[in-house]
């Protein structure tokens, strides 16, 4: 018989699996089809999959733990693991370099728990349609709710609304702002996740400079 009160590894399961809102496209699709369930059997899941024209052609990983960690080591080992794993399946026919990062601190937010847990912070939202006229947003995370997040506006200019609800389905991306609350919340959150402690609610959920790890990957026929 329990209290009914969760334990930390309880909590961090119910959104360990949580599928992203945000999603990619072409072959960066492909490719995230390919790692997500590896990333989760070894402990990790997928922030995002980005193939760019970087230092010539860099297939960008980013990725946390279930936790919201990341840490120079996790980036090292995610990029051991992944790199036997994209030879085999070889969905890039071109040599690129493999880069594996951590968020960062203003991070991507791809998961609907992302917004509960910056929830306060400023955001900048691009949308796949017009919405109230426009198609980008930028203001305070003010609510969530299962379909939609409202968001207040803290530079609005004339004739934009000051509050607007956006649905999750018309999010194309979403990214925190870098601000002095937002560094101090993420540091703090990610000592007390690295210490063991549960973070109050609403505090930041990942801390982090962009640590990563890079390595050559070269594609053969």
């Amino acid at each position: 018989m329990t209290d009914g009160t969760k334990t930390e590894h309880e909590a961090v399961d119910t959104t360990a699996h949580e599928a992203r809102i945000i999603t990619e496209t072409g072959i960066d699709a492909r490719v995230a089809g390919i790692i997500e369930p590896v990333l989760e059997s070894i402990g990790f899941r997928l922030v995002r999959v980005r193939l760019s024209g970087l230092n010539g052609l860099t297939l960008q990983i980013m990725a946390e733990r279930f936790d919201g960690t990341m840490t120079v080591e996790d980036c090292e080992l995610v990029s051991r693991t992944m790199s036997p794993v994209l030879d085999v399946e070889d969905p890039i026919d071109r040599h690129y370099h493999l880069e594996v990062s951590s968020p960062g601190i203003d991070r991507p937010l791809v998961r609907k728990s992302d917004f509960n847990t910056w929830s306060g912070h400023i955001v900048k939202v691009d949308t796949s349609a017009v919405l109230s006229g426009r198609k980008k947003f930028r203001g305070r995370i003010a609510a969530v709710t299962d379909d939609a997040v409202t968001i207040e506006s803290d530079q609005a200019s004339y004739g934009d609304e000051p509050v607007i609800e956006v649905p999750f389905e018309l999010i194309s991306d979403a990214r925190l702002i870098l601000t002095d609350d937002l560094i101090r919340d993420a540091l703090r959150r990610d000592k007390d996740l690295r210490e063991g402690r549960i973070p109050e609610e609403g505090a930041a959920d990942e801390a982090g400079s962009a640590d990563s790890a890079e390595q050559e990957q070269t594609k053969q026929d």
